[in-house]
C-alpha cells in the first residue's frame, strides 16, 4: 500500500461514503484514507446491514468488501444495483483481498460495481478515481433535480410543473379565464419501493398514471410532486376538473370519481379560481401539496 502524496479528495461538504466491511486490515485503511481526504464515511459490517443504510441514507459512493459475514460483496454490488431506492447514479466500487483475476473483475461489471479495487493498492490512484465518480454522481444528481421531468413516469416534476403552471396562468390572466387545480394522493405505501420521485414504481404505479394521463385533456398539466403525490393544472374559461375527477356539491371540492383505479378518495379543498387572484401559482401548488398530509388512504 502506497502512501498519498497530497489530498486528492473533495472536501467541500463531505460526500459520504457507505462502506461494507467487517473491519479487516485492508477495510481499516480504506476508511482511513478516505477520512483524511475529506470523506465522511459510514461502516456497516454485514451486508444486510449495509442494504438497509444505503437505502436510508443515499450516500455518494458504496464501498463494498468482497468478504462479508453474510453475502458475498459480489451479491451485495448485485442487490445494492437493482434496488430501486439506491440510485442507478451511485457509484459501487468493490474491494477484493487478493490481486483480481479477470473473471473476478467482469463478475464486479455484470454485479454492477464501477471498479475493483485490488492490491497493490496506490492510495492516490484510489482516491483520484472516487473523487472522479463522485462528481460525476452529482452532476448527474443535479441534471436530474434541475430537469422539468420525472425520469420515471414523464410527467412533469415539481419544477417542471411549477414552471407550466406559471404559463397556464400568463395565459389565464390574458383571457381573463379561470385556472383550476388539483391534487391527489395515489393508494400506495410511500415509503414501499419505488415510490420515490424518478423511479419506475412497478406495474401498479405505471397503470395507475396510464389512467390518469389517459383520462386528462390535452391541454391539462400533469405532475408528479413526490412519490404517491400528483397535480394536475388546468387553464381556460371553463377550467375543471379532468374526466376522471368530479365536483362534489356546489362547493367545487374535487374527489377521485373511481377508487378502483387507486386513487385516494378524500376531497382536497381545491377548485377554479380566476387567474387574477392566484397571486403565485407555484405557492399555491405548496399549500395543496401540505393538504394531502391529513388525507388518508
Amino acid at each position: 500500500m502506497t502512501e498519498r502524496s497530497s489530498p486528492s479528495g473533495p472536501t467541500a461538504g463531505l460526500p459520504l461514503v457507505l462502506l461494507a466491511g467487517d473491519g479487516a486490515e485492508v477495510t481499516r485503511w480504506l476508511k482511513d484514507l478516505l477520512e483524511g481526504a475529506g470523506y465522511a464515511v459510514l461502516q456497516e459490517r454485514t451486508g444486510r446491514h449495509a442494504l438497509e443504510r444505503a437505502r436510508s441514507t443515499e450516500p455518494d459512493v458504496l464501498l463494498v468488501d468482497q468478504v462479508l459475514p453474510d453475502i458475498a460483496g459480489v451479491e451485495l454490488c448485485r442487490a445494492l444495483r437493482a434496488d430501486p431506492r439506491v440510485s442507478s447514479s451511485t457509484p459501487i466500487l468493490l474491494s477484493l483481498p487478493n490481486p483480481a483475476t479477470r473473471a473476478e473483475r467482469l463478475a464486479a461489471l455484470r454485479a454492477g460495481a464501477w471498479e475493483c479495487i485490488a492490491p497493490p493498492h496506490d492510495a492516490d490512484e484510489i482516491l483520484l478515481k472516487i473523487g472522479a465518480y463522485v462528481h460525476a454522481k452529482l452532476d448527474a444528481d443535479r441534471a436530474r433535480s434541475e430537469g422539468l421531468l420525472d425520469s420515471a413516469t414523464r410527467l412533469y416534476n415539481r419544477q417542471g410543473l411549477a414552471r407550466r403552471a406559471r404559463e397556464l396562468g400568463a395565459q389565464a390572466y390574458r383571457d381573463h379565464g379561470a385556472l383550476a387545480c388539483v391534487v391527489f394522493a395515489l393508494d400506495l405505501d410511500p415509503s414501499g419501493p419505488g415510490t420515490s420521485p424518478g423511479t419506475s414504481g412497478g406495474p401498479s404505479l405505471a397503470r395507475r398514471v396510464q389512467a390518469l394521463t389517459s383520462a386528462a385533456r390535452l391541454s391539462d398539466a400533469i405532475g408528479r410532486l413526490s412519490g404517491t403525490e400528483f397535480a394536475v393544472r388546468a387553464a381556460g374559461r371553463q377550467a375543471g376538473p379532468p374526466c376522471s375527477m368530479r365536483i362534489r356539491g356546489g362547493r367545487q371540492r374535487w374527489v377521485c370519481a373511481d377508487r378502483a383505479r387507486g386513487f385516494a378518495g378524500a376531497s382536497v379543498g381545491c377548485g377554479p379560481y380566476r387567474a387574477r387572484r392566484l397571486g403565485r401559482v407555484a405557492a399555491t401548488l405548496r399549500r395543496r401539496r401540505r393538504l394531502l398530509k391529513g388525507i388518508g388512504s
